[in-house]
């Protein structure tokens, strides 16, 4: 069976959410899926969660103790960044694999950490059935052709904006 090129973006919440939505709804299948974080701290509840499926999801973080801020530590985010890529890479010409998600890789592509070149080789090296999901803010127009289901996530509320910091459990 095919797979197909996954890609939630947008400013709004839930991008990661759906792509681990994804990897659990494909668990239960006994399909195996990889997540790999670029960007992003080492301390989350997916990361806690998922551990209960460790023999058919894993989950990789390729961040720092805190999720990325442009303009600190640029030169180490560029070097995590790669590692993750390069395991992006070695995953999706993996048949073992069903899916592979890049959470963030997008918005490591925004802030200029990757290329479109590097996102668009990760499509064309995919193993024939890999699901490849991409995730994160700022989908260059160039990439849509790439992606077979674009799904934006589009803020309408938040209450970020009411000075609600990131809660335990809910946003990490």
């Amino acid at each position: 069976m095919k797979g197909y090129v996954h890609c939630y973006t947008g400013n709004g919440k839930g991008k990661t959410t759906a792509a681990l939505g994804l990897a659990v709804r494909a668990a239960g299948w006994s399909k195996h899926s990889i997540i790999i974080q670029f960007l992003k701290g080492k301390k989350s509840g997916e990361r806690i969660a998922l551990k209960r499926f460790h023999d058919l999801i894993t989950i990789e973080t390729y961040g720092s103790k805190n999720f990325y801020i442009p303009g600190t530590d640029d030169e180490y985010f560029k070097e995590l960044t790669r590692k993750a890529y390069d395991r992006c890479s070695d995953a999706c010409a993996d048949s073992f694999f069903d899916i592979v998600i890049c959470d963030e890789i997008l918005t490591a592509l925004q802030w200029k950490l990757l290329s479109e070149q590097d996102i668009i080789q990760l499509v064309k090296i995919k193993h024939y059935e890999t699901e490849l999901i991409l995730t994160g803010r700022g989908l260059s127009k160039t990439l849509f052709p790439y992606c077979d289901l674009i799904t934006e996530m589009k803020e309408i509320k938040h209450y970020y904006t009411n000075g609600v910091k990131a809660r335990r459990g809910i946003e990490w």
